[in-house]
C-alpha cells in the first residue's frame, strides 16, 4: 500500500511539473484504498469461501479492498432494479439468479464480458447457464454454481414406518403420506416439507406431468400452468399440500434446518448445501443430521424427475465505475480454486470439468442423479419480471390454502403472458 501511494504522488508531482508550476490542488492528491462492492445471495457461499475470497482479492489486487454484501433472494428483482442503475448506488459485481440473468442482461444492466470468456472456462462452463447470460450475442453473465435440489430424508422415521426409498413419483408421495399420518403426534410434522410459496420445488410435480410454466407460440411467450398436463401437476401439489405437508401456508422454504431440527420433517426436497447447515453446531442439530439420507426425487417414469437447475450467474454492473477490479474480481470467482470450494460444499461447480470434485458419497451421487435431468425456467427475456412479481408464489398459496386450482391456475397464466409480452 505504501509503494503504490507513494507512486500516486510520484505521478501527481510529476504531472504538476509538466503543467508549468501549477498548485498541487486536493483532487491530485491520493484518494486512498478502492472499494469493490459484491452483492453475494443467501447462505449459499460459506463463510470460509468468503474469507478466502477477500484475503487472495486484496493481495493480487494491492489498493483495493473487497466488500461482500449478503442479499436475500426475497425481493432481489426489486432491489438489482433499484441499483444497477444508479453509479452511485450499485455494487461492482453482482450474483443473479440464473432464472433472472436473461432480462438484466437483455436491458443492459451488465457490462459485456464476451471477451474474458476463454480465460474464464469457455466451454468448460454449465453452457445452460452461459446462455442465460447472453443476448445478441454477447455474453454479460456468467456461471457462478448451480444447485440442482434432492430428497433429505430421516432414515430412522423410513425404518419405523417401514419404507423403502421410492423409486416413482406415486411411490413418493404414498410415502410422503405414510409419514404424515405415522408422525401425527408431532404437532407440525410433514411427511414433505412444503411451505406455501415454494413454486421452486413445486413446479418439479408440473414438469413431471408433462406441463410447463409457460410457452414459446409465434415469437411471444405465453403461461402453460392452466393446460390439462399442468393441471395434474398442481393436483398433485395440492394433495401434498393437503395430506402430507404441515409447513406453514404462506411461509416460504428459507431455514429449512429449523423445523428439520423440531423432529417436524420427515422428507424434504432442498438442495445440497443445507446439509452443512443441518450438521453446523451452532445453527444445526449434528446428531439428527447423522440420521439423514438422500435421494434424487423419482419421476413418474422412474428417472429422476425434472427438478429446478437452481443456481446462479455473476455479472459486473455496467454502472460500476471500477470496470477493470470488478473483471479482475469475476475472474477470480471462476478460478479452479474458487470453483472446486463450491464442489466440496455440495454445489455443482461453474465448471463441468470440476464436478468430479463433488465426491463419491450418497450425497454427490445424489446431486449427480438429480442434475441428469434437470430443467431451468423459461428462456424468455422478461422471466424476472414474473419472478418479481410474485405470480408463482400467490399461485402456490392459494393452491395451499384449498383454493380451485384450475381458477388460479387460468389467473396466473394471464397475468404471466401480460408480463411477457410486455417485456
Amino acid at each position: 500500500m505504501k509503494r503504490l501511494l507513494c507512486s500516486l504522488a510520484a505521478i501527481a508531482l510529476a504531472a504538476t511539473a509538466c503543467g508549468g508550476g501549477t498548485d498541487q490542488s486536493a483532487a491530485d492528491e491520493p484518494s486512498g484504498p478502492t472499494e469493490i462492492r459484491l452483492w453475494l445471495n443467501g447462505p449459499d457461499t460459506p463463510q470460509p469461501m468468503r474469507d478466502w475470497l477477500t484475503e487472495t482479492f486484496e493481495e493480487q489486487n494491492p489498493g483495493a479492498t473487497l466488500t461482500i454484501e449478503e442479499q436475500q433472494w426475497e425481493g432481489l428483482v426489486d432491489r438489482l432494479t433499484t441499483s444497477l442503475s444508479s453509479e452511485s448506488e450499485t455494487p461492482d459485481v453482482v450474483e443473479v439468479g440464473n432464472t433472472q440473468a436473461a432480462t438484466f442482461s437483455t436491458a443492459g444492466a451488465f457490462s459485456d464480458i464476451t471477451g474474458m470468456l476463454p480465460e474464464l472456462g469457455g466451454d468448460d462452463l454449465l453452457s445452460g447457464f452461459v446462455e442465460a447470460g447472453s443476448a445478441d450475442g454477447k455474453t454479460f453473465a456468467v456461471p457462478l454454481y448451480a444447485g440442482s435440489a434432492y430428497v433429505f430424508y430421516r432414515k430412522d422415521l423410513f425404518e419405523k414406518s417401514d419404507l423403502d426409498v421410492p423409486e416413482t413419483m406415486s411411490e413418493f408421495v404414498d410415502a410422503a403420506i405414510t409419514l404424515k399420518e405415522d408422525n401425527s403426534d408431532v404437532k407440525g410434522f410433514s411427511g414433505f416439507w412444503l411451505p406455501g410459496q415454494d413454486w421452486r420445488d413445486g413446479v418439479a410435480f408440473v414438469w413431471d406431468a408433462g406441463g410447463a410454466l409457460a410457452v414459446e407460440e409465434n415469437g411471444g411467450w405465453r403461461g402453460a400452468l392452466s393446460t390439462p398436463d399442468s393441471i395434474d401437476g398442481l393436483e398433485r401439489v395440492r394433495t401434498l399440500f393437503q395430506q402430507a405437508s404441515g409447513a406453514p401456508k404462506d411461509g416460504n422454504e428459507a431455514e429449512p434446518e429449523v423445523p428439520f431440527c423440531a423432529g417436524q420433517i420427515g422428507m424434504m426436497l432442498r438442495p445440497g448445501w443445507v446439509m452443512g447447515s443441518l450438521a453446523d453446531k451452532e445453527v444445526g442439530c449434528p446428531k439428527l443430521a447423522k440420521k439423514v439420507g438422500v435421494f434424487a426425487l423419482p419421476g413418474s417414469d422412474g428417472e429422476p424427475a425434472p427438478v429446478l437447475l437452481g443456481g446462479s450467474n455473476i455479472a459486473v454492473s455496467a454502472k460500476s465505475p471500477n470496470q477493470d477490479l470488478a473483471k479482475n474480481l469475476v475472474e477470480l470467482m471462476l478460478s479452479d480454486e474458487f470453483q472446486t470450494q463450491y464442489a466440496e460444499n455440495g454445489l455443482t461447480p461453474a465448471k463441468v470439468s470440476l464436478a468430479e470434485h463433488l465426491g463419491d458419497d450418497e450425497f454427490a451421487e445424489a446431486t449427480r442423479a438429480a442434475v441428469t435431468n434437470a430443467k431451468l425456467t423459461p428462456a424468455a427475456a422478461g422471466w424476472a419480471k414474473v419472478e418479481g412479481s410474485r405470480v408463482l408464489e400467490d399461485l402456490f398459496v392459494g393452491i395451499a390454502h384449498g383454493q380451485d386450482v384450475e381458477k388460479l391456475a387460468a389467473e396466473a397464466d394471464e397475468t404471466i403472458t401480460g408480463l411477457l409480452a410486455s417485456s
